[in-house]
């Protein structure tokens, strides 16, 4: 089997190799540009890692694992466009960089590059099949989230479902991609896709407490990001459950500010979190969703041995710190 270290440096090594059309260089520069400044190529790994557990082939099947980055990193350029971010990666994103249209443009672009790329490697119904399901279901959780933007009665179902569909999804068909073109039983392919799934909920819950508690040096993007743009996290949610009718007039009070000083709404919204524990309800949920996580990996009928990557790998995304 290969490592992960293996197998992420044969992903870098593949994106570098990505040929592209020399005009128009507005077009293709900005897909080279995201594509290249990192990223921790979750999804990419773990459709090879997912393949890895039935065969050693790793390498016909890159052409379909570059599809799920690209598709991806399509997302990202869109997100960033529609969140109105400025960085990415610690890098200026694309619609700062070059403008609005070229986003949208380039993106298009990537997103046509991705099933290009797909219908490249392993040819098999089912994984594309799946493949389609996927890319669908992330625009659906990147509506819903945007549905939230303008609603104050989004419940914690509600989020877990955006958040299911726009960021776990995909980390789920990643591993089932890639044990559908394994040849994996349709009870393995089930298992891996619940740990997928199970394990982007836990990976996602982890970023909304980051973008709140993290190391400022090491996550990449200013902290309190949620919080300025009142998005609808698993932390503001609970906050309003659980918050008596003084903090939540106060949480009001910063969610309806059209014009506050952001340092100290980030300040004031922290602080509350803390007073009403959030910060340790969102570690519980965390913890709850990769033990569920890690039940289904152990119902995957290959050697132990096999599954221990994918153990270490939940691993590091629970103790991540950016």
């Amino acid at each position: 089997m290969y490592t992960i270290a293996e197998l992420t440096n044969m992903i870098s090594t593949e994106i570098g190799q990505i040929r592209y059309k020399a005009q128009p260089a507005n077009l293709y520069t900005p897909i080279q540009y995201i594509l290249s400044i990192g990223g921790k190529r979750v999804r990419p790994l773990l459709m090879l890692m997912g393949y890895n557990l039935y065969k050693e082939d790793v390498s016909t099947i890159i052409p379909n694992a570059l599809a799920l980055e690209t598709y991806h990193n399509f997302t990202l350029l869109h997100d960033d466009l529609m969140d109105k971010s400025d960085m990415r990666r610690g890098h200026a994103t694309v619609h700062k960089k070059w403008n609005e249209n070229t986003a949208i443009l380039s993106g298009d672009t990537m997103l046509i590059m991705a099933y290009q790329l797909f219908n490249q490697g392993v040819e098999n119904n089912e994984a594309r099949t799946a493949f389609i399901e996927a890319t669908i279901g992330v625009c659906e959780g990147q509506q819903f989230d945007i549905d939230f933007e303008t609603r104050n009665d989004v419940t914690e179902a509600e989020y877990m479902e955006m958040i299911r569909l726009k960021t776990s999804l995909l980390l789920g068909y990643a591993l089932k991609i890639g044990a559908i073109l394994g040849g994996a039983s349709t009870e393995d392919i089930h298992h891996l896709y619940e740990f997928g799934e199970k394990m982007g909920l836990a990976f996602q819950l982890q970023d909304d407490l980051l973008d709140v508690y993290g190391d400022p040096k090491k996550f990449q993007k200013k902290l309190g990001g949620d919080i300025i743009d009142n998005k609808k996290t698993f932390m503001l949610i609970n906050a309003f459950l659980r918050a008596d009718q003084k903090q939540r007039e106060e949480l009001h009070h910063w969610v309806n500010s059209t014009s506050c000083n952001e340092e100290e709404k980030i300040a004031a919204v922290t602080h509350l979190y803390n007073v009403l524990g959030i910060d340790q309800l969102a570690k519980q949920k965390i913890e709850e969703l990769f033990a569920v996580a890690l039940q289904s990996l152990d119902k995957v009928q290959v050697a132990e041995e096999k599954k221990a990557q994918l153990h270490a790998f939940a691993n590091q995304l629970l103790e991540r710190k950016y």
